[in-house]
């Protein structure tokens, strides 16, 4: 359930390069494997779809991922330290899913680090479901960790 207090309904709305910075900002305090800078701007100019999620005029969130045909890549979901636990990750997964349902998309796929307990719990409950590992897939502090990679049927 997402706590809506006095900062009123959060909006989902397209990135734009004014966000780029932002974004970064918040991938550097929310994930140990964060997205640069160039990553946001390469996705933005190439041919991902890209979303903010915004509450009260502040841009607390993103969710990037791609379509080719009938299938969906997430390649980054990122909520701000500040606004995690609130449900504002499962609203921009929810709203990404139901976008490429109208789309015509059939199955959508996710890499997550194992430890990532938090987020693999979120796609879990979004009926995501692990089908493969990668070995020693991100690099972290010297040392490697393993991808869950997950599916969802459409």
């Amino acid at each position: 359930m997402i706590n809506i207090d006095v900062m009123g309904e959060p909006c989902i709305r397209p990135m734009v390069a004014a966000d780029l910075s932002i974004l970064a900002a918040i991938e550097k305090h929310a994930t140990p494997t964060p997205w640069s800078l160039k990553n946001f701007s390469d996705s933005l100019q190439g041919h991902d779809c890209c979303r903010v999620l915004v509450l009260a005029e502040q841009v607390i969130g993103n969710i990037v991922y791609s379509q080719v045909l009938d299938e969906v890549s997430l390649l980054n979901i990122t909520i701000s330290p500040a606004f995690q636990g609130r449900g504002y990750g499962r609203l921009l997964l929810q709203n990404m899913l139901a976008q490429v349902a109208a789309n015509d998309a059939s199955q959508c796929f996710l890499e997550v680090r194992a430890s990532n307990i938090a987020a693999i719990h979120l796609y879990q409950a979004c009926q995501f479901a692990e089908i493969g590992r990668r070995k020693n897939y991100y690099q972290l502090q010297g040392q490697r960790e393993d991808a869950l990679v997950m599916k969802r049927e459409l």
